[in-house]
């Protein structure tokens, strides 16, 4: 057993990524895009928030959406008729994009002229927060009908992220959510994790996510 040579994968696979996504954060420094990297379990209303935030950005910044899934074509399809520039990424089964994922989708949307381009990350709670896109600030939605638990359940998701949307507080009402426990549990995970109540369908919280992300892109870009 002394002769056994035993190879960290994962360990080799994250740090490869690592430092291909600090290369990635750099090159859109220089052209003074950012990128926001937005996760969430499927459902949570991630394309709803975004159409929302499309229509408070307008006029204030030039935004861009890259669209992940394994498969189909539904988000961007929602996106380019909003008027929206939006491209589709396949994962080819895989529930996650990694930093050269989100390089080649780059690439094919064009970030010239683009402020703020927005990865909606595949709908998973898991694989997405393990691996570095090269984008500067990290997003995640948690809807009222989830549950206020998720933070004690998905400690990574909330560990990585910069901001915690929590959406649909328009039906809080008829579940039993907890709004100070959510606070609670996110910033035992993430002391430093912004906070933000919103409705994508009514507007509510809207105007105040849209400017933390114009306060940030600006921060970047400067």
């Amino acid at each position: 057993m002394d002769n056994v040579r035993i190879i960290k994968v994962k360990k080799s696979i994250f740090e490869d990524n690592d430092k291909d996504a600090e290369r990635l954060r750099q090159q859109l420094k220089k052209e003074k895009t950012i990128l926001l990297n937005l996760m969430s379990s499927p459902g949570s209303g991630k394309t709803s928030t975004l159409l929302a935030l499309a229509k408070e950005l307008q006029g204030k910044l030039k935004i861009a959406v890259l669209e992940a899934d394994i498969d189909s074509a539904v988000d961007t399809e929602t996106m380019l008729k909003a008027g929206i520039k939006a491209i589709q990424i396949h994962t080819g089964g895989m529930c996650h994009l990694d930093a050269d994922m989100t390089r080649q989708g780059l690439i094919e949307l064009g970030t010239e002229d683009m402020d703020l381009v927005i990865l909606e990350n595949v709908g998973n709670l898991v694989c997405p927060a393990e691996f570095d896109t090269g984008a500067v600030r990290n997003m995640t939605i948690l809807s009222v009908p989830e549950g206020h638990d998720k933070p004690l359940k998905y400690p990574l998701m909330y560990e990585v992220c910069d901001i915690l949307i929590v959406n649909k507080i328009d039906v809080m009402e008829y579940f039993d959510f907890d709004k100070e426990k959510v606070i609670e549990y996110a910033k035992l995970r993430n002391p430093e994790i912004d906070i933000i109540f919103i409705s994508a369908k009514t507007g509510e919280g809207i105007p105040e996510l849209a400017n933390w992300i114009v306060k940030n892109t600006k921060e970047w870009i400067a």
